[in-house]
Formats: structure tokens, sequence, C-alpha cells
């Protein structure tokens, strides 16, 4: 049996996972965000569109369904209504208004509207802000906008069962396997 400790663990390994070489995927699979095709209850509609762009460029559909198709803007869009409190909510709201910010101020459009060069160029510029702050002992918006992502997806359908193995019934527990035997991660094990 798990234990939280065991579970957070092990979705730790899958953030790294997924998070490793995202700036080269995202740019290889980037394409231009569509309209929405669902109707922000938390967000607003340009929030949710940033939320969109954001979250595809993070995990971007390959061989398995990106985060977009995975429904992660809706998910973190109910989070941020039902489940973040307002310091939560604020630190993410104002780094979406910051990204906007700096897009403007270095490209002079929304970050939306940005090619995915520059758009990956500056989530690389966060990322590497965070992992400063976070050696300071300092809070940075990017690394709770990346954990909503890969929690979002990684516990969507189509994270659990096609971008990881899903056995509904799993059998006996075998220690030790090399990694090399499992292939992709399992959601289930």
């Amino acid at each position: 049996m798990l234990n939280r400790r065991d579970t957070l663990r092990g979705l730790a390994l899958a953030v790294g996972v997924a998070s490793t070489g995202w700036a080269e995927r995202a740019l290889a699979a980037a394409a231009p965000a569509p309209a929405l095709s669902w109707t922000p209850t938390a967000l607003t509609a340009d929030q949710a569109r940033l939320i969109d762009v954001v979250a595809e460029l993070i995990i971007p559909a390959t061989d398995t369904p990106g985060a977009r198709e995975a429904g992660v803007p809706q998910f973190i869009d109910r989070a941020v209504g039902d489940y973040y409190d307002k310091a939560q909510v604020d630190q993410l709201l104002g780094g979406l208004a910051r990204m906007d910010a700096d897009a403007r101020a270095a490209h002079g459009d929304v970050f939306v509207a940005l090619t995915p060069e520059q758009q990956v160029a500056l989530l690389t510029a966060y990322d590497q802000e965070a992992g400063v702050a976070r050696g300071q002992g300092q809070s940075h918006f990017f690394p709770a906008l990346e954990d909503m992502v890969t929690v979002g997806y990684f516990t969507s359908e189509p994270g659990a069962t096609v971008a990881l193995k899903y056995e509904p019934v799993p059998g006996a527990y075998h220690g030790c396997v090399p990694l090399s035997e499992i292939g992709r991660a399992w959601a289930t094990r």
C-alpha cells in the first residue's frame, strides 16, 4: 500500500520525466492557439487562453495527447474556482498578468500572440528565475503553474491511460524491475 509520501515522490518523478526537454518538444509541436471550445468560470477568457497556450507548451501533443486535449486548462479553471485559496489564486493570476506584461515589453503583444519561439524563451526565463528564487527560499509563480499542468494532465483520462500505462486491476507487485521491461510508467502501480 502506498502512503502519501510515496505517492508524491512518484508524482515528482513523473513531473521530472514530463518536464525534461519540454522546451524542445514544445517548439516541435507548437501550433497556433485555437479558440476556446469551453467557457471558463473562474478565469477570464484571456486568462483561460493564456493557460491553454502555456499548458500545451509544457505538455504538447506528440504520440500522446497534449495538455489541451486532456482538458488541463479546464482543470486549472476548476481548481482556481473551487479549490485554491486566495494566496494561490493571487499568485497564479499575478503570474499570468506578468506573462502578458513581459510579452508586451519584450515583443509588443500579449503572450498568446507571440511566436512559439518567443513564448518558449519567456517560459525558459521564468523557469530559470524560479530556480534562483527556490535557492533563495522565495516563491515564484511558474513552478506552481507547471505543477498544476502536470497534475491536471496525469490525473486526466488521456494522461493516465495513454501517456501512462493503465491496468484497472493491477496484478502482483514486482519490485526492482528494469525500466526497459516496463516502458512507460504506470498510472496504477
